[in-house]
């Protein structure tokens, strides 16, 4: 491979491994790198990282690419895009004290209502914060630090994202960007941390200096280079949460823009420079581009759920085949008819945020008769997961005069053909899949820093770096089963949410170890 060239160095932090991907200046890709990490279940609804095991990834990942001969006084720049919503203690040393409580942990379910109640109530706390909190947002899981971990939380100095973890490991330097800070509390007019923290007994001394998506944070250390096999002083940018980091990625940056991630978990995102109200689970924060918003509304649980049915149905085909597994299960859900003779498979695994926003609620397999085999199960799968994003989509029209008509998808759903054509039926929408669309995140990330090196103007340019693939547009044959469905699928979760309430309210209280 040839050294001649300039290259930006993004990594882009999942739910599940670190991808560094390597991109020119003019938005080409040139080598990747995967490292994955595990990920701990010490309770039900309890999701855990070891922080220490981001940074083992990033070096990892860093040396690898660098062994493919880069030199590296040619990576101008390293930059992160990561999962948002991590809780990370740190002590005086910077040294954490707990594991990530990462964004799918729903342990805080009793803080958050404690926390609104201690404000006047869910009416009140929305009218001060923009929107009520769940047991899984930030403000309740450090409420559950200082309340169940009290020593450990006397010993906290600061408290950071996964971004701000990896920035501090390469310049030792703790600050938030101003996305990831969005996830926890953000002024959207200031830009400075929500006066909501010290009404519910959270020190903001705890909260570490803010800086924007383009802001040089500082240069590589002298130990970091050691690690990395970067170069000392090699610039590290402020970078971004991975949602919008992929908005950059997608070009779908410009006001109205809307983009669709399916992967491991699955958004839809929209760009705009008005909207700011949290509505139906769905989040107005702040975007890459500090002139912009955000609206985002994530489901906890896609891909995910793809694997899962994978190793427990397919596990036979999967040691036979490997890799042309998914192949296969395509092949099979394309047989079965759109519908899936009236099986609905709620894909909500996780709990969910958006459309409808519950730690409690589970997935259900609904309607299942004597006429269904595993195939069946596997459409209505993709076919629930597709359901979610109408019901975000419709959502976004109604309570954010959007035009979601039509919009980019990224992640590895895209790539899967039949799962992209049950998408647009399941829509009505006509959609665009972008050119190498599981690395989109990396590309909006590297993007960033280029601006923040002065190579781009605006966040504009990252038009000409995003290239779609494929259009799909709906089959009209199947718009009146799905429209039935669809119907059937909103009405499974609003008749079944208080039995999902009765039957996991306190089971995923954590008993054991503190609630």
């Amino acid at each position: 491979m040839s050294t001649n060239g300039k290259y930006i160095l993004a990594h882009d932090i999942g739910t599940s491994s670190d991808k560094a991907v390597l991109v020119d200046y003019n938005g080409n890709i040139v080598a990747t790198s995967i490292e994955p990490y595990p990920t701990f279940y010490p309770e039900p609804a309890w999701v855990e990282q070891n922080p220490e095991d981001y940074w083992k990834a990033v070096c990892v990942t860093t040396k690898k690419i660098i062994s493919e001969g880069i030199d590296p006084s040619d990576i101008k720049a390293i930059v992160f895009s990561t999962q948002a919503q991590g809780v990370i203690p740190l002590d005086e040393n910077n040294v954490p004290l707990y594991n990530n409580i990462t964004w799918v942990d729903g342990r805080a379910e009793k803080q958050a209502q404690h926390i609104m109640n201690r404000v006047g109530g869910k009416g009140i706390f929305t009218l001060a914060a923009g929107t009520p909190i769940m047991g899984k947002d930030c403000i309740a899981k450090i409420t559950w630090l200082k309340e169940k971990q009290p020593k450990l939380y006397k010993k906290t100095k600061l408290i950071c994202d996964v971004n701000g973890y990896l920035k501090y490991k390469c310049t030792g330097k703790v600050v938030t960007e101003l996305s990831g800070a969005s996830s926890y509390g953000l002024d959207l007019e200031t830009k400075e941390w929500m006066s909501v923290f010290p009404l519910v007994g959270i020190d903001l001394k705890r909260l570490p200096p803010l800086v924007a998506s383009t802001d040089l944070v500082g240069g590589i250390t002298e130990k970091a280079s050691h690690e990395t096999g970067l170069l000392e002083g090699t610039p590290v940018f402020g970078g971004c949460d991975d949602v919008q980091a992929a908005a950059v990625g997608s070009g779908m940056c410009s006001d109205g823009d809307i983009h669709v991630y399916v992967g491991t978990s699955a958004w839809v995102a929209a760009t705009s420079s008005t909207a700011n109200k949290f509505m139906h689970g769905a989040a107005a924060i702040q975007s890459a581009d500090k002139n912009m918003n955000l609206i985002a509304g994530i489901t906890e649980s896609a891909g995910a759920n793809i694997q899962w049915l994978k190793d427990n149905f397919y596990a036979r085909e999967q040691e036979e085949l490997g890799d042309g597994i998914y192949e296969f299960m395509d092949n099979a859900a394309a047989k079965i008819p759109a519908g899936s003779e009236h099986l609905i498979f709620t894909p909500w695994m996780l709990g969910e945020r958006c459309p409808v926003s519950s730690t409690t609620t589970r997935a259900t397999l609904f309607n299942l008769s004597m006429v269904h085999t595993r195939d069946h199960i596997m459409r209505a799968l993709y076919e629930g997961i597709c359901y979610n994003i109408r019901m975000i989509l419709e959502n976004y029209k109604k309570d954010y005069n959007l035009d979601t008509e039509t919009f980019r998808v990224i992640g590895g759903g895209a790539l899967d053909k039949v799962w992209m054509q049950i998408l647009a039926d399941v829509t009505g929408c006509t959609f665009s899949t972008v050119k190498d669309p599981r690395n989109a995140g990396a590309i909006g990330a590297a993007t960033v820093a280029l601006i923040g090196l002065g190579e781009l103007k605006s966040f504009e340019d990252a038009k000409d770096f995003a290239t779609t693939e494929h259009t799909y547009t709906p089959n009209p044959d199947n718009k009146a089963i799905y429209d039935k469905l669809f119907k059937d699928y909103k009405n499974i979760y609003y008749g079944l949410n208080k039995a999902y309430r009765i039957a996991n309210s306190r089971r995923f209280k954590g008993k054991n170890k503190g609630e």
